[in-house]
């Protein structure tokens, strides 16, 4: 959140307006907060980036739920947070006043090169006479005695009063909404007279934190065109994708984890996000997968920016809790993830991300896009940028896709479609379903089977949330259900059962080899697939034709969303 409003100020404030993105952004953390990696990674990066604006709250009572820190925590919290390069500053005592606290907080408030930790001494169940500074009042109530005891002691209240506010309390909070208000009120002033003064800024900013895209953001998305295009990797058409939109979305910031050469995500022209710089919308986000992905969540949650990341695909381990977050809190990050398959060749299994498509797409609200070609990635982008309260997943190969005769933009934003119908009349006698690398191979192996007067249809799923959300005439008329269905995909076979009868798919973890000797180890070259195509038809003929209808199963989870 530091970060947006420094690159937002930065953008958007002048020498007459200096303040109209003018914000401090306060945490109030934990003992565990700071013992949590991901901390680490993003206060490493708040003390190299110089976010002054940024002011931790650190409650330092020394216990989690198992027991006093020290069975676990014993390090220098101050030490490491000077290390980073952050201001420290210690409250030892906020049981009898907070005057220390609140000029520890105007300290940091003045502070503007150095992001402020304020480590506070706290007592845990303060007041209780039996649970103060112990483990049993972390995760559970104080109970009635307890807190009779504590209201009777400690604060001199009626202890048979139960969710009762004093006058004076009520009155301080009253006050406080009052303040708010004017405060607003006179930012919405000074905002109109910087609207008279700088309408397209104003406009521009205006826009941004309503959530609109500008007119015309899409138009120069790239169009492949069969016979003249070059084939090339998906990392490729999507470095080629975010070029084409980001000088009409100048809210489009982000960066990679280390990556930015293989990620293909570097945006031409825009320079670093860094201390000096914050009108960048580079960010080097470093080596941080989990801070990266959550850095993105804050960025998005300030408002006026659509965030994006980069790194392998395997690696979204690394960031899957932020990545869950994103999905739960409807923030529209947008993912940028290379190297999505064991196409990616001799980095070999650590890096081959035989299970991640299946993780990801079994988290709600999370489109994940696999494209095959550069309309399907033009159409990747669309989705992402048109889904402000969804996070997308654009994954994209390392290796060089070969060029797809029907593939369209339009098509491809329905999620799944038929990228090479069957010849002649009637329904086809076998579907092959794939996404990414593995269409041309499908395709290759459907034109072998045509030779054998085998009738196939091949079906690019790029996205298979967005071609769930098509009406059921729609998704029949690409996937019948009662004819023999073969997906391919490079990954887990979980998931594809809802679409396909018989599945080529990864049952193990890679190998390290060249592209494709991998792809003929495991099954994904064009005369394996035709090979199992083939095979499928003949396992239904031999039962007399009866094909079970994949889209006649009841799908008690669609009943109202409940599960029931």
């Amino acid at each position: 959140m530091s970060i947006a409003a420094k690159h937002l100020g930065a953008t958007y404030n002048t020498p007459d307006f200096p303040n109209i993105i003018n914000s401090k952004t306060f945490v109030i953390c934990g003992d565990g907060c700071l013992q949590e990696g991901i901390s680490g990674e993003a206060s490493s990066l708040a003390g190299h980036l110089g976010l002054g604006d940024l002011i931790v709250l650190y409650d330092d009572n020394h216990i989690t739920i198992d027991g006093d820190t020290d069975l676990a925590f014993t390090e220098d919290v101050k030490m490491r947070y000077e290390a980073y390069g952050w201001q420290v500053l210690t409250v030892d005592d906020v049981a009898h006043g907070l005057d220390d606290l609140r000029a520890a907080i105007e300290e940091g408030k003045k502070t503007t090169d150095k992001p402020t930790l304020i480590k506070i001494r706290t007592a845990i169940g303060y007041g209780s006479p039996n649970k103060e500074g112990k483990a049993s009042s972390h995760g559970a109530p104080l109970g009635t005695t307890e807190i009779e005891a504590v209201k009777s002691r400690l604060y001199g209240m009626d202890p048979a009063k139960s969710f009762f506010i004093d006058e004076d309390v009520a009155a301080y909070y009253k006050q406080q909404a009052e303040e708010g208000d004017k405060a607003r009120v006179a930012w919405e002033a000074n905002f109109a007279k910087y609207k008279e003064a700088h309408p397209e800024k104003a406009n521009e900013l205006t826009r941004r934190f309503n959530n609109e895209l500008p007119e015309g953001v899409f138009d120069d998305l790239p169009t492949f065109v069969y016979g003249k295009d070059k084939a090339n990797a998906t990392r490729k058409f999507s470095e080629a994708c975010i070029n084409a939109v980001a000088s009409k979305v100048p809210e489009l910031m982000g960066g990679s984890a280390d990556l930015t050469g293989s990620n293909c995500c570097q945006i031409k022209g825009a320079g670093d996000f860094q201390k000096d710089t914050p009108e960048g919308r580079m960010v080097r986000f470093g080596v941080r997968e989990h801070a990266m992905a959550a850095i993105c969540n804050g960025m998005f949650a300030y408002g006026g920016m659509r965030p994006f990341c980069a790194t392998f695909l395997q690696f979204a381990g690394y960031a899957l809790g932020a990545m869950r977050c994103s999905a739960l809190s409807k923030f529209g990050v947008i993912y940028i993830m290379t190297h999505d398959s064991i196409g990616l060749g001799e980095d070999g299994p650590t890096h081959q991300p035989v299970e991640m498509l299946e993780s990801l797409r079994a988290m709600p609200n999370m489109n994940v896009v696999r494209a095959a070609d550069a309309n399907e990635m033009a159409a990747a982008y669309q989705i992402a940028l048109k889904s402000p309260n969804t996070p997308t997943v654009i994954c994209c190969t390392r290796g060089t896709v070969a060029a797809l005769e029907h593939s369209s933009r339009d098509k491809a934003m329905k999620g799944g479609y038929i990228v090479l119908p069957e010849e002649g009349e009637g329904a086809p006698d076998l579907v092959m379903v794939a996404t990414g690398s593995e269409v041309w191979r499908c395709v290759d192996a459907a034109k072998a089977l045509s030779e054998q007067s085998i009738r196939t249809r091949v079906v690019s799923m790029p996205c298979q949330e967005a071609f769930l959300e098509q009406s059921e005439e729609y998704r029949r008329s690409v996937l019948p259900g009662n004819v023999p269905t073969l997906s391919v995909e490079a990954s887990s076979e979980h998931g594809w059962h809802r679409f396909s009868h018989a599945q080529i798919a990864m049952t193990r973890f890679g190998m390290s080899g060249p592209l494709e000797q991998l792809f003929v180890k495991f099954g994904f070259d064009a005369d394996n697939v035709a090979s199992k195509g083939k095979e499928l038809v003949e396992f239904y003929k031999n039962l007399g034709g009866n094909v079970p209808d994949l889209n006649a199963r009841p799908s008690f989870v669609n009943f109202k969303g409940t599960g029931h």
